[in-house]
C-alpha cells in the first residue's frame, strides 16, 4: 500500500511538473515558434520594468510572411478568427523566448489585450480571442491563466485580423 501512495505521488509531480513546464509542452505538441520580426515603426517589440515585461502589439503572422487578415463577421468567421488569434499566440510565445532565452522563465501571464478587426454586428471577440489564451494555457499551464480583454476595432494596421498585447511576469 505505501509503494502504491508513493507510485501516485510521483505520477502527480511528474505531472504537475510537466504541466508547469513549457519548454517541455512545447516538444510534446511539436509547437514551433515564428520567426521574431523587427517593429514596423518607432516602437520595441518588448520592455521590462522590474519584473514585468510589456510586449507591443503582435499579429496573425503566417509562415509564409502575411498576415491573415480582413474583419470578421465579414470576410472571416469566427473559427478563422479563432486560428488568427492561435497564431498571434505562437508569435507572441516567440518574442518572449527570444527575450528570455528559456521560457520556464516566465512566473505568470498577468493580462492580455486582444483587439479583433470586427464588422459592426460581430459580437464575439471573446470567442476569437480564447484561440490566443487557450494555446497560453496549454503550453504554460496554470501560470497561462490570465486576466484579459477582448475588443472590437473599426480597423487595425494592416487590415490584420486581430491585434494583441500582453504583459508577463517573470523570474
Amino acid at each position: 500500500m505505501k509503494n502504491f501512495f508513493l507510485s501516485i505521488l510521483c505520477l502527480g509531480i511528474c505531472f504537475f511538473s510537466q504541466a508547469q513546464n513549457p519548454e517541455e509542452n512545447l516538444k510534446l505538441k511539436n509547437i514551433e515558434f515564428p520567426l521574431v520580426t523587427k517593429p514596423v515603426a518607432n516602437y520595441v517589440n518588448v520592455v521590462r520594468t522590474g519584473n514585468l515585461l510589456f510586449l507591443s502589439g503582435k499579429g496573425p503572422l503566417q509562415k509564409n510572411g502575411q498576415y491573415i487578415t480582413g474583419k470578421l463577421g465579414k470576410e472571416l468567421s469566427l473559427e478563422q478568427g479563432y486560428e488568427a488569434a492561435r497564431i498571434t499566440a505562437l508569435v507572441q510565445m516567440a518574442v518572449l523566448k527570444d527575450y528570455l532565452g528559456d521560457l520556464n522563465k516566465v512566473k505568470r501571464i498577468v493580462k492580455v489585450l486582444g483587439m479583433v478587426n470586427s464588422a459592426d454586428t460581430f459580437y464575439d471577440q471573446p470567442k476569437v480571442i480564447n484561440g490566443f489564451s487557450d494555446l497560453l494555457v496549454e503550453v504554460f499551464g496554470e501560470k497561462g491563466k490570465h486576466a484579459r480583454s477582448a475588443v472590437g476595432m473599426a480597423a487595425l494596421p494592416m487590415n490584420m485580423a486581430v491585434e494583441i498585447e500582453m504583459i508577463v511576469e517573470i523570474e
